[in-house]
């Protein structure tokens, strides 16, 4: 193919010159487009991968129990069983004394020979004649071998106050006992207190199992 030269223009007009710089510019966008694009495919290509972000789970420390309020705590120390009670001791009692006392009463009253007598067939009078001679036997022989006192000084009739940690072995309250001491109550009994006991001692091989001897009589 031949192109004839002389065909082409020779002068360039307005036209042509608008033409031919809008294609310039034109191509130098695109070139400066086509250069951003694989700059920046570049740059993704040569970036490093990004660790993927894996959530940790951190476990939360529990927080210790609130203790219970005293109210609670004195609550559930009241529902706790009570001990046991200790076992209460015995003691063996000796029956020297009391047979020697049994037998003083014997010897100056005659206590046993009435309290064994069958007093069905007596009168009112012959017993309260035989109860006038016990009495002042026995009468003797508690004021020569004891010495008592009332447990209470007040007269009998008289009304008192119990107060709180009385001894229930000093003081025994009966009727209608309500509710915690002190008490008001009237004194119906004084009691008895054994200050000083004085019996007499035994000499080596004296029964005292015989309370009164059998007398035989010659």
């Amino acid at each position: 193919m031949n192109i004839d030269i002389s065909l082409l223009p020779q002068t360039l007009d307005a036209l042509h010159l608008i033409l031919g710089i809008a294609f310039i510019v034109t191509l130098f966008l695109l070139v400066l487009v086509l250069t951003v694009a694989v700059l920046v495919l570049l740059r993704r290509s040569a970036a490093p991968a990004q660790p993927q972000m894996i959530e940790k789970v951190v476990e939360k420390p529990t927080p210790a129990p609130t203790p219970p309020p005293a109210a609670v705590r004195e609550e559930k120390k009241a529902e706790k069983p009570a001990p046991p009670p200790k076992p209460v001791i015995l003691r063996e009692p000796t029956p020297d004394a009391a047979l020697q006392l049994l037998g003083l009463f014997q010897s100056e009253a005659r206590l046993l020979d009435f309290l064994e007598e069958d007093i069905s067939a007596y009168s009112d009078a012959d017993v309260g004649a035989a109860a006038r001679i016990v009495h002042e036997g026995c009468r003797k022989v508690l004021h020569e071998h004891f010495d008592i006192e009332p447990v209470r000084p007040e007269e009998e009739g008289t009304r008192i106050t119990i107060p709180k940690g009385f001894d229930p072995a000093e003081i025994r309250l009966t009727g209608n006992i309500v509710g915690e001491p002190p008490f008001q109550g009237v004194l119906v009994h004084r009691g008895w207190h054994a200050v000083k006991v004085k019996l007499p001692q035994l000499s080596e091989g004296h029964r005292v199992d015989i309370l009164a001897p059998a007398e035989v009589e010659l």
